[in-house]
């Protein structure tokens, strides 16, 4: 069999996480979804969910983060758990 370009496919589930919050961060977070419908243009009542936000806000966060891109770029890749990267011929 002839090598693949492609060895291993990454794991792309999601991960669910439960966090807690303070309060003063989850009225901030209300306010934030609700000021996110009202530039959409979309109804009161359409105010999309809270938790929604949290990882497009954690995503941004870690992308403009130059410090975290830097050491990540510097880091080698580790290969998927339970594989090698190594393709076999038979």
């Amino acid at each position: 069999m002839t090598k693949l370009r492609i060895s291993t496919i990454p794991d792309s589930r999601p991960v669910k996480l439960t966090i807690e919050l303070p309060a003063e961060i989850h009225r901030d977070l209300l306010l934030y979804a609700e000021l996110v419908s009202e530039k959409a243009g979309e109804a009161a009542d359409a105010i999309p969910d809270a938790a929604r936000l949290v990882p497009l806000m954690v995503g941004r966060f870690m992308e403009t983060d130059r410090v975290f891109q830097k050491q990540r770029r510097d880091r080698k890749p580790a290969p998927a758990a339970g594989t090698t990267g190594v393709s076999s011929e038979r």
